[in-house]
């Protein structure tokens, strides 16, 4: 198994390259800014043939460089429908003020292929298959992807920007809510096991039973009643 990330340009944002093994399909998770010749080394390196890019949210640090990635490989993009608009106004998920500073002159548009993402669905992409979480409050249309663990492997949570190492992502930007954050915390991760590891959107990985252990923002939730869907 394949997983190799980075921080990419002035946000550090993390970018995933995701593929069963060397010279395999391989997924893309959140090409963000100046993520492309990052992509393609990794690509290069593991002799690696890109089958789509899947996006957490819609938030310019985590889709800054989805375009040129998709069409370089000719791969459509997923996202949420509800940040589907960010792809080409990205200035709609920040203040305004930040927004007219960051884009002021620049144009954005969505890659050619754009597929929309659903909650509980599966995605069976590269050999690999991502269980869809829409976990809104950082964006109304953020989502984490799941992957099932096996007996040498740990469960995955690639989980964007809804959970980080010792915090959660923010909700004061334009589509954010609290409540809804905690909401989704409480029902998307809680009820994983302790092993998953979580990939981040910013920073470490961190894992599931650390988080659940000493995230401040996770002790004051209780998981959801009733049966708890698989990752």
């Amino acid at each position: 198994m394949i997983v190799a990330g980075f921080p990419a340009g002035s946000f550090q944002t993390n970018c995933y390259v995701v593929a069963p093994a060397a010279g395999e399909e391989c997924v893309i998770v959140d090409p963000g800014q100046d993520a492309f010749d990052g992509v393609q080394d990794i690509i290069r390196e593991h002799r690696l043939r890109p089958v789509a890019v899947v996006l957490t949210h819609g938030h310019i640090d985590h889709m800054f460089s989805v375009v040129p990635v998709c069409a370089e490989h000719k791969v459509p993009a997923w996202i949420h429908p509800d940040d589907r608009d960010l792809l080409s106004d990205p200035a709609k998920g920040l203040s305004l003020g930040v927004g007219q500073q960051l884009f002021g002159g620049m144009t954005f548009t969505e890659p050619e292929d754009v597929r929309l993402l659903t909650d509980g669905a599966v995605l069976d992409l590269a050999g690999l298959e991502l269980t869809v979480h829409h976990a809104p409050g950082h964006t109304q249309g953020s989502v984490a992807f799941g992957t099932q663990g096996s007996a040498d492997i740990p469960p995955v949570l690639y989980s964007g920007d809804l959970l980080f190492a010792g915090s959660i992502g923010r909700t004061d930007l334009p589509g954010g809510d609290h409540a809804q954050m905690l909401r989704s915390l409480s029902r998307v991760c809680l009820p994983l096991p302790d092993e998953t590891v979580v990939l981040s959107g910013h920073g470490p990985q961190t894992t599931i039973g650390r988080e659940r252990a000493s995230n401040p923002y996770l002790q004051e939730l209780t998981p959801p009643a009733g049966p708890h869907r698989g990752m």
